[in-house]
C-alpha cells in the first residue's frame, strides 16, 4: 500500500444530487467548478452538509480574495469591489473555472486523505489520542465501543469499515461537531467543548442549485459592511497544528474558521477501508462574540441575574422543539438597538438585496441544521434540520415594519398555544375533579404541541405569499388574513378538545378548595378560550 493515497482534489467523495434526482460521488474540484449542474450536496446527514460546504466555502473565499473572476490578481481594497466581484461571479451563473484549477493544483499536495507526514485535516500526532471504530466515526450511526446499537441499517461489515469517500466526509463531520467524550492525554489541560459547529445555532441561505447555495453563503463582506482579513485556511499552514487542546484567537477571516481543526485526528486504514480513527481535543477559541462566524443566530449575554442588561452575545443553539418560523425574531430581528445581533449570513443577503443584486421576485430559503447533544454534550442524541422560505424583500430596510409584525404574529401564536394548554387543564380539571392535592403537571403539553403542528404549514405558506411593502393597505390585509386563518385553527382545535371530552366534562364538576367551591366545565372553559384568542386578535 502507497503512503499517499486517495486525493480528495481527485477522487469522488463529495456526495451531490442532480436535477434528475440521481445521487453521485464526485471530486472536491467538481464540486466547485461544475456546482451550476448540480442541484446542491447529499451527504448522508444535513449537518455533514453543511460541514462540506464550509470547506468548498473556504476555498473560495481563498481564491477570490486574490484574483477576480478572470483568475488576474487583485487583492480586495474596499467593499465596493467585494460586491462587484460577487455579482460578476453570479452573473455568470458558474464558479470561474480557470482560477479555482490554478489554485487547487498548487494545493495538490495538501488534500491526500493519506499522507505520511501532512493527512488532510489530520495529524500523525493524533495517534495517542482515544482509540475509537468505525462505528463512531458514521455520524448516522456514532457508535462508541460502550454504547452500541440494537437496531441500524448497517451491516455489521459496514459497521466496522468504511470506504475512503464516505470516511473524508465523516472526517469533516466529526471535526465540526464531535461530543465531548474523549478524555485529555496531557495534564491540567482545558476543555474545547463540541465541535466548533455543534456550539451554534446554524443558520445557512439555500439556493436552486449548488451554484446558488455556495454563492448565497459566500459572505465576502463581514456582516455585510466591512473586508475580511487576509484568507488562511489550514491547508497553508506550513506546519499542521498538533497541541491538544489549544485555545488560538478568534479568526478573523472565513476559510480559518471554516478549516478550524477543532479535533486532531488520524484516520486509520486497513485492506482500502477506513476501519478507525485516533482523536485528541483540538484548537477553540472563546465564543463570546465570535462575529466572525456568520452562520449562527445568537443570543444576548446578561450582566448578572439581578442586571439584565445586555454586555454581548454568544451562538444560540435551536431549539428542536420549536421549528424554524418560530425562531424568526431571532434569525431576522427588526431592529437591533444592542438587544440583537442579526446572523451575518442574513446581513449579507439583505446588502446583496439593497445593492439589487438580487430579484425582487426571488424566494430566499433560510436553512437550519444541528445536532443535539445529551448528558453536557457528552453524546450526539439526534440531528435535525428546517428550513424557511420569503421574499427577500422582507430583509431591506423599508420593511423592518414587516419584519416587527411578523415576531408579533410569532409571540402571538405563542399566546395563543398558553391558552390551549390552559383549556386542556380546565377540561381535565372537568372530567376528572382533581382536588387541590392532585397535580396536573403535563397536562396541555400535547394540545400545545398540536395546536402548533396545525398552524406551522398555514404559517410558512402566508410568510412566503408576503410580497407587499409595510405600511400599504396590501400588507394590512395580509396581516389581517393571517389573523383570521390562526382564529379559525385555534378555535377549531378548542371546540375539537371540548368535544371528545365527552358530555360528563361539558356538564361539569364542583370542585372545592380552601376558600371556596368552583364549577369546571368543558362549555364553560371554551367560551373563556374563544374570548382569549379573539382578545389576542384584536
Amino acid at each position: 500500500m502507497t503512503d499517499k493515497e486517495f486525493n480528495l482534489l481527485d477522487e469522488s467523495w463529495v456526495r451531490v444530487i442532480t436535477p434528475e434526482c440521481e445521487i453521485k460521488e464526485i471530486s472536491l474540484t467538481d464540486a466547485i467548478v461544475n456546482s451550476h449542474k448540480y442541484s446542491g450536496l447529499c451527504g448522508e446527514l444535513p449537518t455533514q452538509d453543511v460541514a462540506v460546504m464550509r470547506l468548498l466555502l473556504a476555498v473560495l473565499h481563498t481564491v477570490f480574495s486574490r484574483v477576480n473572476e478572470d483568475g488576474e490578481p487583485a487583492p480586495l481594497e474596499d467593499p465596493d469591489e467585494a460586491l462587484e466581484r460577487w455579482k460578476a461571479i453570479w452573473d455568470m451563473g458558474h464558479i470561474p473555472e480557470k482560477p479555482v484549477w490554478e489554485y487547487l493544483e498548487s494545493q495538490h499536495e495538501k488534500f491526500w486523505l493519506f499522507h505520511p507526514e501532512r493527512p488532510f485535516f489530520q495529524v500523525p500526532e493524533a495517534n495517542i489520542g482515544t482509540e475509537y471504530g468505525a462505528a463512531k466515526l458514521n455520524g448516522e450511526l456514532s457508535e462508541s465501543s460502550n454504547k452500541l446499537r440494537l437496531f441500524t441499517t448497517y451491516s455489521v461489515e459496514k459497521k466496522n469499515k468504511l470506504p475512503y469517500s464516505e470516511a473524508a466526509r465523516w472526517l469533516l463531520y466529526v471535526n465540526a461537531y464531535d461530543d465531548t467524550s474523549a478524555k485529555p492525554k496531557g495534564k491540567n489541560l482545558p476543555s474545547p467543548g463540541a465541535g466548533w459547529l455543534g456550539k451554534l445555532g446554524l443558520i445557512t441561505a439555500k439556493g436552486n442549485s449548488l451554484f446558488e447555495t455556495l454563492m448565497l453563503n459566500f459572505v465576502m463582506l463581514k456582516d455585510g459592511n466591512e473586508l475580511w482579513g487576509e484568507e488562511k485556511p489550514a491547508w497553508e499552514l506550513e506546519k499542521a497544528k498538533a497541541a491538544e487542546r489549544s485555545e488560538i484567537p478568534l479568526p478573523n477571516n472565513p476559510a480559518e474558521l471554516y478549516t478550524l481543526q477543532s479535533r486532531r485526528l488520524l484516520l486509520v486504514r486497513k485492506d482500502g477501508m477506513v476501519a478507525g480513527y485516533y482523536l485528541l481535543g483540538g484548537d477553540f477559541f472563546n465564543k463570546e462574540m465570535a462575529f466572525t462566524e456568520q452562520m449562527t443566530i445568537w443570543s444576548p449575554i446578561r450582566a448578572t441575574t439581578k442586571d439584565k442588561s445586555i454586555i454581548g452575545f454568544k451562538p444560540c443553539r435551536h431549539d428542536s422543539s420549536k421549528q424554524m418560523w418560530r425562531e424568526f425574531p431571532t434569525a431576522f430581528p427588526a431592529e437591533e438597538k444592542g438587544e440583537k445581533h442579526t446572523p451575518g449570513i442574513v446581513s449579507w443577503i439583505s446588502k446583496l438585496k439593497v445593492y439589487e443584486l438580487l430579484a425582487d421576485e426571488q424566494l430566499i430559503k433560510f436553512c437550519t441544521s444541528f445536532a443535539q447533544y445529551g448528558d453536557k454534550d457528552f453524546f450526539i442524541s439526534d440531528v435535525f434540520s428546517d428550513s424557511l422560505s420569503f421574499h427577500g424583500r422582507l430583509l431591506e430596510e423599508a420593511n423592518e415594519g414587516w419584519r416587527s409584525a411578523i415576531a408579533d404574529e410569532v409571540a402571538k401564536c405563542k399566546e395563543v398555544a398558553d391558552k390551549v394548554a390552559v383549556l386542556a387543564k380546565e377540561i381535565d380539571m372537568a372530567q376528572r375533579a382533581k382536588t387541590k392535592e392532585q397535580k396536573n403537571d403535563g397536562i396541555g403539553k400535547e394540545e400545545d404541541r398540536q395546536f402548533y403542528f396545525r398552524i406551522d404549514i398555514p404559517f410558512r405558506e402566508w410568510l412566503e405569499s408576503i410580497n407587499s411593502e409595510w405600511g400599504t393597505e396590501e400588507s394590512e390585509a395580509d396581516r389581517k388574513r393571517w389573523r383570521e386563518t390562526a382564529q379559525k385553527i385555534a378555535i377549531a382545535l378548542g371546540e375539537e378538545m371540548v368535544a371528545n371530552a365527552g358530555e360528563n366534562a361539558f356538564t361539569g364538576r364542583m370542585i372545592k378548595d380552601d376558600k371556596s367551591t368552583r364549577c369546571y366545565s368543558s362549555a364553560k372553559a371554551l367560551l373563556n378560550f374563544k374570548y382569549n384568542v379573539r382578545k389576542i386578535y384584536d
